[in-house]
């Protein structure tokens, strides 16, 4: 049946909604590679074909003229027609074509959107999107019978190819746009009649052949062109670098943002005795990384030694394109925020344990307690064995490793210091704990957990997620202790040393504690409103990764700039947190930014957890999480900071956590726990 979805049970699908629609591969979560520039000429083109048989333009041998000009109430096709109205002189359509290819990607945007609110497509985070599981009747496209619109449209284009059919108008053009786009081989096995019959159905439609010659005409120009249009990437002055107050006190966004100010939103870093760094930092190249990132750019090349640490290859961080969107759609039920809110009882027991021992007048410090304070709930929650006794270690081994194989500050053989060899050694022991509690009589009645996903993985496809790749990913879920508790730790300092918000804070936390502990259901946005906008300007000041490594597999232009095949980029995503163009006033903390009308974190300058297919996976369950800890600390205590003097620092490496001199000091008991 026809899902029960108001005013669009019979509503016909536009050119450019089948086209999207075509190019989908669901196996890596997004289109089929098509080169930029075919990719635009055939949105614009399906545009224009729908204008068409609307009726409101028309074509002939030599020009495109308008019909009506009236609004048709599609925002994907007024802003054409409007720009075809406003040119006083008769143009071709390969003219506008070209002339509309820009505004292309808003049009794509445009109708991804439009596809998810028919629930035809379902999105997910990192910009991918799959084949809504709701089953739509063909009712959708004027047609008839049971199906996905997906496949309907693929059927159609499919019985004019290979069984001769007449194809209407529509066919006519659906084929042409994805004959323009070199699609058909990914969806059909062709031969060479099949081939000969899509160009003859090319033939027959004017706006088809003006987009092929769009194409044919620009496709290799902008290759050729580029070394000659593209801008220098200028050279940060070491003398700037090391001066920068930013620099010295380890806030590396500051410093970012500082030096795009300055240099552009592309600049490079000649570091003495090391290979030139070509930094990305703003808004503008937040958003191509997001956008285009993935046609680019990829992690492997930079992350293949880190995978040898542990033995591993493979993992979810050093995947792309298909491989990795498969990963991480097998795993996003792991890392929900839905599979924590059912475990809000064991969650709550954790955090009293916890705090069982704090008395006034107790010195916490901060990343040491932080990250102890997480790891002693993760680790339960995710792989049900405590890890407390050897969490140290394990936590001093990856950062290590991260120094030494990601980062490249110290010499690999750092690594295998006697100290390093001894902390390895837990990694196999949680590995031994985890496996002795994951069998299957063990684990009968109990909630699901992490390392129960991945050991299913495994035994589902051993090539795919082999015991070697476990070895890493199930340590690698406790790391996360390490970057939530440093984020815990940067959230208690904001909180502690601004009063007015930590009593607004206790306000909320009172209310949702006074009657027992709060049901899932109790963590409605406005109770959490304060919580909520509190940790996300926290994120935004102090970004626990604040940016990112890849390199560039295919060459490209970012804001008018070369990047080079090979070379090693650091997406600085956020030194735009600290540009008053996106956050004015960005070094107070102001919790209002997130609030209409301001709603500043709805800009791509806001990126506490990445960009792009890399995005945290588990980005909503940390928000939660922390949120639960932050919410219940303010309950029973206030914490003050200590000493009293303290001037926040960073340490900036391998990521983003508070200097070790910041201590917490419990200055008030003010409910009790009842563990």
């Amino acid at each position: 049946m026809t899902p029960a979805v108001s005013g669009i049970a019979t509503q016909t699908l536009s050119l450019h909604d089948e086209l999207i629609l075509a190019l989908l591969n669901e196996e890596s979560g997004y289109f089929h590679q098509v080169p930029g520039w075919g990719l635009n000429c055939a949105v614009v083109g399906s545009v224009l074909a729908e204008l068409s048989l609307m009726s409101r333009i028309d074509t002939d041998m030599t020009s495109l003229y308008l019909v009506d000009s009236a609004s048709t109430g599609n925002p994907a096709l007024d802003p054409v027609l409007e720009e075809i109205a406003s040119e006083p002189v008769r143009r071709n359509a390969q003219y506008w074509i070209e002339r509309l290819a820009p505004r292309a990607e808003s049009i794509v945007d445009l109708t991804l959107n439009r596809l998810v609110d028919l629930e035809i497509l379902q999105h997910h985070d990192g910009e991918f999107w799959t084949l809504s599981p709701t089953a739509w009747r063909n009712e959708l496209l004027s047609g008839g019978g049971e199906g996905n619109v997906v496949q309907f449209v693929r059927d159609r284009i499919s019985n004019v190819i290979f069984n001769n059919e007449i194809p209407d108008p529509r066919d006519v053009i659906i084929i042409c746009l994805v004959n323009t786009c070199d699609v058909f081989r990914f969806m059909f096995q062709l031969d060479d009649a099949a081939e000969e019959r899509i160009q003859f159905i090319c033939n027959m439609d004017l706006i088809g052949r003006s987009i092929a010659e769009a194409v044919a005409h620009n496709l290799a120009g902008p290759v050729l062109r580029r070394s000659a249009l593209s801008k220098r990437i200028p050279t940060v002055s070491l003398r700037k670098l090391l001066t920068n107050s930013h620099a010295r006190h380890g806030n590396l966004p500051a410093l970012f943002a500082d030096l795009a100010e300055e240099y552009g939103p592309v600049f490079e870093l000649r570091p003495p005795f090391a290979k030139p760094m070509i930094f990305l930092a703003g808004p503008e190249t937040n958003s191509w990384a997001h956008r285009n990132g993935r046609l680019y750019l990829r992690t492997r090349d930079y992350f293949a030694d880190f995978e040898k640490v542990y033995g591993a290859s493979g993992v979810l961080p050093s995947l792309d394109g298909g491989d990795h969107f498969r990963l991480r759609k097998s795993m996003s039920a792991a890392y929900s925020r839905g599979r924590l809110l059912g475990q809000l009882d064991r969650l709550y027991s954790y955090v009293r344990n916890f705090m069982a021992d704090w008395t006034v007048g107790s010195s916490l410090p901060a990343t040491t307690m932080s990250r102890m304070m997480i790891n002693s709930q993760l680790s339960p929650l995710f792989v049900s064995v405590d890890s407390q006794d050897i969490f140290n270690d394990l936590a001093k081994f990856k950062e290590r490793a991260l120094l030494t194989h990601i980062v490249k500050v110290l010499p690999k053989f750092m690594l295998n210091t006697p100290g390093m060899r001894r902390r390895a050694k837990a990694v196999d022991v949680l590995l031994e704990r985890i496996q002795n509690v994951h069998t299957q009589a063990q684990r009968a009645g109990l909630p699901r957990d992490l390392a129960d996903d991945w050991l299913s993985l495994h035994a589902s496809d051993p090539q795919f997620v082999p015991e070697t790749t476990l070895r890493f990913q199930l340590s690698a879920a406790l790391i996360a202790s390490v970057y939530l508790g440093d984020a815990f730790s940067f959230a208690l300092y904001a909180m502690a040393s601004q009063p007015e918000i930590y009593r607004e804070i206790q306000r909320e936390a009172d209310a949702l504690f006074e009657n027992g502990d709060p049901a899932a259901e109790d963590f409605t946005p406005s109770a959490i409103s304060v919580t909520h906008r509190f940790l996300m300007e926290s994120l935004r000041m102090y970004p626990i990764v604040p940016m990112s490594i890849r390199n560039v597999m295919n060459s490209c232009m970012v804001e008018g700039y070369e990047l080079p095949v090979g070379s090693r980029i650091y997406i600085a995503q956020t030194a735009s947190h600290y540009m008053e163009s996106v956050f004015p006033d960005p070094f107070t903390f102001d919790i209002d930014r997130y609030m209409p009308p301001r709603n500043e974190h709805l800009s791509p300058g806001y990126a506490p957890y990445g960009l792009g297919t890399h995005i945290c996976l588990g980005s909503r369950m940390m928000e939660l999480q922390l949120a639960v800890n932050i919410l219940m600390i303010a309950h029973h205590f206030t914490l003050e900071i200590s000493p009293r003097n303290y001037k926040l620092k960073f340490n900036a490496l391998p990521s983003m956590k508070p200097s070790k001199k910041l201590k917490f000091l419990v200055a008030e008991r003010r409910h009790e726990l009842n563990t």
